[in-house]
């Protein structure tokens, strides 16, 4: 994958170039959360991970279902043309925030915006539009200081809790910060799925509409603060690094 590979950088300079690379990764998972469960009010198939996309074409295809076949096989072509959507506006290998980022948030935004149209009017071409946008939020996320930040969906970052906590338990060396952010993030995920739901019972696929409006609003905040040079005078301030913990304690 051209984001696996952990970026030669201190952790203590990471957080002073990052500051709120935590905040953000905890909002985007959220958002995924929020706008899958909103998602699999319409369909059943989940359109912020692929592998329930790539499962369920297959078993439709075995039953011969062709029109739930054909609309689970547009959400993993959408979410595929998301992510090269992504490389084309980024256009980067390492995560390098940038105004480039916004205009992604803008674009995801705008194609929340579609795609709440057409669920309102119950057209299935919403699907790969959803698709589209968490596969084009997926890819903006990147490995950062030997961690990969995946926010759309949650596997991955499991696999690497299980991992750490079975380090901890065979008495190996964790960074505890490491530990405590994925756990986070995952959280997050679980939020927002919270939080779709309870909205899509509420206000039907108009709740799609939220994140929509979010990103265009954050995107453009983005954009105005890195053009405005704001992002400098952040970075020179002393950052508060959150506290490592190295399991076991000597």
């Amino acid at each position: 994958m051209p984001y696996s590979h952990p970026q030669p950088i201190e952790k203590h300079n990471a957080f002073k170039q990052v500051r709120f690379l935590m905040l953000g990764a905890f909002a985007l998972a959220a958002a995924a959360g929020f706008i899958n469960s909103v998602a699999l009010g319409f369909f059943r198939t989940p359109v912020s991970h692929m592998t329930g996309a790539v499962s369920h074409s297959g078993m439709d295809l075995a039953r011969t279902s062709w029109p739930d076949a054909i609309s689970s096989l547009t959400i993993v072509l959408g979410f595929l043309t998301g992510a090269a959507l992504n490389g084309i506006i980024i256009g980067a290998w390492k995560l390098i925030p940038g105004p480039r980022y916004g205009a992604a948030m803008i674009v995801e935004g705008c194609l929340l915006g579609a795609a709440t149209l057409l669920l309102m009017h119950k057209e299935r071409l919403a699907l790969p539009a959803v698709s589209m946008a968490c596969g084009l939020q997926n890819a903006m996320s990147s490995s950062y200081c030997g961690l990969m930040i995946r926010t759309t969906h949650v596997t991955g970052m499991m696999t690497d809790i299980g991992v750490m906590i079975g380090h901890w338990i065979r008495h190996r060396q964790i960074e505890g910060w490491k530990l405590l952010f994925l756990i986070m993030v995952v959280s997050a995920f679980g939020l927002g799925c919270w939080l779709g739901q309870l909205s899509e019972v509420r206000f039907g696929p108009a709740s799609l509409a939220l994140p929509a409006v979010a990103f265009i609003v954050a995107g453009t905040i983005l954009i105005f603060v890195y053009h405005r040079g704001l992002v400098d005078l952040l970075q020179n301030a002393n950052p508060t690094l959150p506290p490592t913990v190295t399991f076991p304690k000597r």
